[in-house]
């Protein structure tokens, strides 16, 4: 039989005990989660392979880095007591959704990063009241094929958006318009089909390429098949010519006179379709009156 540990082995047990107790203390009376390394008013849980984002955060934390983990989904209200957060990274997670008012008490959030996620859709005032927004990466997500027009309302001072590589065919100008400081936009990798919706915006782009910063060399239309394969910064006023045809007064008479003649013409081809159709009928009655 084996005799009890010698009292040294004893001794080193219960001192290691010891200082895993008070780590365990410092790190509750610090308030940094479970699994990430905490430095002065940055909190860093990436690559920790979470499901679930870290309760308890500290409520003075500016820097949250979320990143290359599995997080599904965000609770309702989780950063309603982080009014600090200055940088926010989520990136390379699995986010389907953000929950309504996430950043509804974020107003000095400047950096946000939610690309390569899954996302589908972006509801109207998602990023209500982060007013200081600099910087919305929402690459990657190749679900995304919505955005509401009142997605970035109220965003005046950011400088650098990118939708890049998600499944964008539409993007509607009014998404747009509120980002007066808009100095980079990302748009290239998605579906875009140039059709007559899509001219306000394009023409848009055109009026502010000088001012914004644009991936011109990746952003192409995917339809309709007359301008597939073309860029997007590349279309002018002439390839949304066929949404302007309109017809003036000769055009009208025209169709006019067209429509009556085909009128007559249906009256009168019906007029002798139907004597002929008579006289046959006659014809052949008068032959069998004969046989008889």
């Amino acid at each position: 039989m084996l005799g009890p540990p010698p009292a040294s082995s004893i001794m080193i047990m219960r001192h290691a005990l010891s200082l895993l107790l008070v780590a365990l203390v410092l790190h509750a009376v610090n308030g940094c989660p479970v699994l990430c390394v905490c430095q002065e008013r940055s909190v860093d849980c990436s690559n920790q392979r979470l499901f679930s984002v870290p309760p308890d955060l500290l409520l003075d934390t500016r820097n949250l880095s979320l990143a290359h983990n599995r997080i599904a989904n965000i609770p309702h209200g989780y950063l309603s007591c982080h009014v600090e957060l200055q940088v926010l990274d989520l990136r390379n997670n699995s986010l389907s959704e953000l929950p309504e008012g996430l950043f509804v008490n974020a107003r000095r959030l400047a950096h946000l990063d939610l690309s390569h996620n899954n996302l589908s859709h972006l509801p109207a005032g998602i990023f209500q009241m982060a007013y200081s927004l600099v910087r919305v990466n929402l690459s990657h997500n190749p679900g995304l094929r919505l955005v509401h027009p009142l997605a970035f309302r109220g965003l005046s001072q950011l400088r650098h958006l990118d939708l890049s590589f998600g499944s964008l065919s539409f993007l509607g100008l009014e998404a747009l318009e509120d980002l007066s400081g808009l100095v980079i936009l990302q748009l290239g990798g998605n579906p875009w089909v140039c059709g007559c919706t899509m001219e306000p915006l394009l023409k848009w782009l055109r009026a502010n390429i000088q001012r914004c910063v644009a991936d011109a060399q990746h952003a192409e239309c995917q339809g309709p098949p007359e301008v597939e394969g073309i860029l997007l910064f590349s279309l002018t006023e002439e390839s949304f010519k066929a949404c302007h045809l309109t017809l003036t007064l000769d055009d009208y008479l025209f169709i006019a006179f067209v429509g009556f003649v085909v009128s007559i013409a249906s009256v009168a081809t019906n007029f002798l379709l139907g004597i002929t159709a008579n006289c046959c009928h006659r014809w052949s009655k008068a032959n069998e009156d004969d046989e008889i």
